[in-house]
């Protein structure tokens, strides 16, 4: 069954028990007034008769009256009064004229009654009706009194009640329920708001959102909020699964790229040499540093690759952490780029050229550090023109240690910017890669390097304005 189905049957259930239990409480009380003001009424006439001086009850006589005698018993309200002598033989009795004396109590009923004043109840002789009765002795003559009425007027009131309340409650019953289906309908409604939003999502629509189906601090409002933050999650994670899938594909495919190319120069070599092309000592000797160059190309792709995975996999790992000072990075730097091309001019300067060098303490791996200076360095060498003037800041700033590498050579657009730290990504995929040349994996490499040590390396460069990479870790806390 449904939800809304299940509801509406618990509360009929419950709204049935409840109405059963008020009609028979009810009806239960009315039952015992009625029993008890019968009881007041029979024992304050037996009391007053039984105290009554003379010799013993007289008859009625026929001249008093049946009309007169009617309203007199409706008044003392017992239509019944018979007197039973010490034998319990009846002595006398008066009875209303609107009773059938086939109705009466037997007198062996009437001897059973206690005369403590006790009420009892006793069945009438055609057993259609039952009386309520009360005995009590007399005090001037040894007999007993007792005055009875019969509980048909009183039952039928109780049995009218009972009625009047089955009928009325299941009239209540009904109509509460056709209400509680409407009720639970369009309490339930922003539910079924919720499954559509959740079947088009299933559907494969991941922008879809509960609307606002009701207000954030009721239960459906937190339930929508929290599918809606749901939603926002999953939305994410399959986005970046996909951009997850795709770096995937372009890693493998620029693998196999880099791969194939000196591996197909090693095959080349040798296919060359098993035919018998390489007669010459000449030849074979070329041949073989053809495969030294691309098996050692292999080699340094193969271990950039496999630092990456280690960096992906515990940076910190990595690290073998000592004290150190930036300085003596940016010094080494300087003399490793006038070896590398002399006709360079190398300046040495504080952050953003502003004063000299400063100090840089920091607590890092000195030798990943300079495989990181080495990549920036190496950059600045392969991507500008030879001649062109290269900058190197270190010091502090802004609370950190930086050293920069800052050339003036042509520069890169936003875009080429934004993935020049991508792997195997590189500006100009055209270049001739003689000697081992960069994959694309230098900058990568670098910045995952100082990440592993709690910092970056970001690039400020526009086009015509040169590049700026600048490599910024925590200070070290001895420093």
């Amino acid at each position: 069954m449904s939800l809304r189905v299940r509801l509406l049957l618990i509360t009929t259930a419950l709204l049935l028990a409840g109405l059963g239990l008020i009609g028979t409480v009810v009806s239960d009380r009315l039952e015992h007034y009625q029993q008890d003001r019968l009881d007041t009424q029979l024992t304050s006439l037996t009391s007053l008769i039984a105290r009554m001086t003379g010799a013993g009850p007289r008859p009625v006589t026929p001249a008093a009256g049946s009309e007169v005698l009617d309203s007199a018993l409706d008044l003392v309200g017992a239509p019944y009064v018979v007197y039973l002598d010490a034998n319990g033989t009846v002595a006398e009795g008066v009875l209303s004229t609107r009773l059938d004396r086939a109705s009466l109590p037997t007198v062996a009923e009437l001897r059973t009654i206690p005369t403590d004043g006790s009420g009892v109840f006793l069945p009438g002789a055609d057993g259609t009706d039952r009386w309520r009765a009360i005995a009590r002795p007399t005090t001037v003559w040894n007999g007993t009194v007792i005055a009875a009425v019969p509980m048909a007027e009183a039952d039928a009131t109780v049995a009218q009640l009972r009625t009047t309340s089955l009928a009325g409650g299941a009239v209540l019953l009904v109509v509460l329920t056709a209400l509680g289906w409407l009720a639970l309908g369009r309490g339930l409604r922003p539910l079924r708001r919720v499954e559509h939003t959740v079947a088009a999502v299933a559907a494969g629509d991941l922008t879809r959102r509960v609307p606002g189906i009701a207000a954030p601090t009721t239960e459906i409002g937190h339930l929508a909020g929290s599918l809606n933050t749901m939603l926002g999650q999953l939305e994410r994670a399959f986005a970046d699964r996909a951009a997850s899938e795709s770096r995937m594909r372009t890693f493998v495919s620029d693998v196999s790229h880099e791969l194939r190319t000196p591996l197909f120069v090693i095959k080349g070599s040798t296919d060359l040499h098993r035919m018998g092309a390489l007669a010459a000592p000449a030849d074979v000797d070329e041949a073989m540093r053809r495969i030294e160059r691309e098996a050692t190309r292999l080699t340094a792709l193969t271990e950039d690759l496999l630092l990456l995975a280690q960096l992906d996999d515990a940076p910190e790992g990595q690290l073998d952490r000592a004290p150190m000072d930036l300085r003596t990075l940016a010094t080494d730097a300087r003399h490793d780029l006038r070896a590398l091309d002399p006709s360079r001019t190398v300046e040495l300067t504080g952050p953003g050229g502003d004063g000299p060098p400063g100090p840089a303490p920091v607590d890092a791996d000195e030798a990943r550090l300079r495989q990181v200076v080495a990549n920036l360095v190496g950059n600045a060498v392969a991507h500008t023109p030879a001649g062109t003037g290269v900058r190197i800041g270190v010091g502090t700033l802004d609370g950190r240690a930086v050293l920069e590498v800052a050339d003036s050579g042509p520069g890169m657009t936003a875009d080429q910017a934004g993935l020049v730290f991508d792997r195997f990504y590189r500006t100009d995929r055209s270049r001739t890669r003689a000697g081992g040349a960069n994959a694309g994996l230098g900058l990568s490499i670098a910045r995952s390097l100082a990440r592993a040590h709690g910092g970056d390396v970001e690039l400020e460069t526009a086009v015509g304005a040169g590049a700026c990479f600048r490599l910024s870790l925590p200070l070290s806390p001895a420093g």
